[in-house]
């Protein structure tokens, strides 16, 4: 948008402990909201462990076989862990629209606009938040996961896209309460992509996400 700064971009490589990136997306939050810092986008990756939402039924959490994090956001149980590239996206809503669910549909459409850089047809699903794909069978299968906080129109955590993760990892819960289901990668599907590339495709498709979210004023 015109006058916007564009977001600053970092990415952190190896593993960001999960409990201090939580801390620092809370520090970076208030200083956006009080006009200290900039508009962020931190590209991440994290050990294995489960982070639990604002929804999340403990009946859906089968095996803690990793740490579990009260993460704050909405939804309910997903994993986070190596192979799996984590986005935090930390936008100022007072200048780009308060509108939660236009923010939550354009963040879905940056993923799907980069795996369709990537050679993967991705969509969105009637009821279900998330990114969707076919999998090697044939079947509907989440490759990436939305969840999001939005705290004085400033937003927080953001999104995950598998990109080459232990897909058995995701079986100590139900991810985001859908049982019927199953979850798929770029590797998966015959689509293998370093971190890097899966970046390149990010940064190529954000001037679009971007435009994508219009001031309320």
């Amino acid at each position: 948008m015109d006058g916007l700064a564009a977001p600053e971009w970092i990415i952190t490589d190896g593993f960001t402990d999960y409990a201090a990136a939580l801390a620092d997306m809370e520090t970076r939050a208030a200083a956006i909201h009080a006009g200290q810092a900039g508009e962020r986008i931190w590209l991440l990756e994290h050990p294995p462990l489960y982070t639990a939402g604002t929804s999340a039924d403990p009946a859906e959490l089968l095996d803690p076989r990793f740490p579990v994090y009260d993460a704050g956001r909405g939804g309910r149980y997903t994993y986070h862990g190596p192979g799996q590239r984590v986005g935090y996206v930390q936008l100022d809503l007072t200048k780009r629209g308060r509108d939660v669910r236009a923010y939550v549909s354009a963040l879905e459409g940056w993923v799907i606009d980069a795996l369709a850089l990537l050679g993967v047809a991705a969509r969105r699903a009637d009821s279900r938040i998330g990114i969707w794909t076919d999998d090697a069978n044939g079947r509907e299968a989440k490759i990436g996961a939305i969840g999001v906080r939005v705290k004085r129109w400033v937003t927080l955590h953001g999104l995950s896209l598998n990109v080459a993760p232990d897909l058995s990892h995701f079986g100590g819960i139900v991810p985001c309460g859908i049982a019927e289901f199953p979850v798929t990668s770029l590797a998966a599907l015959g689509r293998p992509a370093s971190f890097a590339d899966v970046d390149a495709a990010l940064a190529d498709a954000l001037p679009a996400f971007l435009d994508k979210l219009r001031s309320s004023d």
